[in-house]
């Protein structure tokens, strides 16, 4: 019980037992971790004696909380299934993504505009969930509202920004479903996701 009250803190509490269940059976090692601005959740596999590794942000709003843990354990399953011979988001790790998500959905766990965007990425997966741009965006509208923080797809073309380590970039054309940015810093190409959250700074002509 205390595994899911603790859980039940991060995620909706419905889905707790679950993914509590999901840690004994996997003896996975599962920890909330400070914020990370390269990445949401990690899994590492056994190594030298270790078991399952999954850590999970802690500043995730509690149904992104809940997909990226899931995102995780589809990679602890792959894993076992095929240890390194598949690609990391390949079809083998959408068909366990998939399938892992599925008592979250019967159970009603999310609002109905998270649950459709999920059914539509698990309908035709052609990208990893945590960089599904239509998936993030219904994500990010239950995050807590952060004043004067806007996202870079709201700044117009060669607007200067800042990112969290202090890098300032220069916005570019957006290829696809992202964004080409130069690095002032070092002159690097960079691709950024729309909704990154920045820091603006200047804007160019």
């Amino acid at each position: 019980m205390e595994k899911e009250n603790i859980l039940s803190q991060y995620m909706p509490v419905s889905a707790a037992p679950i993914i509590a269940k999901w840690i004994d059976y996997f003896q996975c090692e599962f920890k909330i971790s400070k914020g990370r601005a390269t990445k949401l959740g990690d899994y590492r596999h056994p190594y030298k004696g270790a078991g399952h590794k999954i850590s999970v942000n802690n500043n995730l709003n509690c149904y992104a909380f809940l997909v990226t843990t899931v995102h995780e354990f589809a990679h602890l399953l792959t894993w076992n299934d095929h240890k390194n011979k598949v690609k990391p988001h390949g079809e083998e790790w959408k068909y366990n993504f998939k399938r892992m998500m599925v008592p979250f959905l019967e159970q009603s766990v999310f609002p109905e505009d998270v649950k459709k965007a999920i059914v539509s990425y698990l309908n035709n997966p052609t990208a990893a969930s945590c960089t599904d741009l239509k998936l993030s965006r219904a994500l990010k509208k239950y995050d807590e509202v952060k004043e004067d923080i806007p996202r870079l797809e709201e700044l117009p073309l060669h607007a200067v920004f800042t990112i969290k380590d202090g890098r300032q970039f220069k916005k570019g054309e957006k290829l696809r479903k992202r964004y080409r940015c130069t690095c002032l810093n070092n002159g690097h190409i960079y691709l950024f996701n729309p909704l990154a959250e920045v820091i603006v700074e200047a804007t160019g002509t």
